[in-house]
């Protein structure tokens, strides 16, 4: 199993939550995460996704499947 592109998730995380913003306790930084990866679901396109976000990806795989017609009998 390949397993790139959660690799690529967790460098991401590890980026923008360590790098990028400080947090005085552990506490605070695991708050903040819930909220990052809400932020992360809904605004970020991705290149494994078609450049859609994964909230768009699901609901567009989910209306895929649910107006999918069955074959004729």
């Amino acid at each position: 199993m390949d397993n790139a592109v959660i690799e690529s998730w967790h460098s991401t995380l590890e980026f923008e939550l360590r790098a990028l913003e400080h947090f005085a306790t552990r506490a605070a930084a695991r708050a903040r995460v819930p909220a990052w990866i809400e932020e992360y679901n809904h605004d970020r396109r991705h290149s494994a996704l078609g450049m859609i976000s994964p909230i768009a990806y699901e609901l567009a795989l989910q209306h895929a499947v649910t107006t999918r017609k069955e074959p004729a009998a």
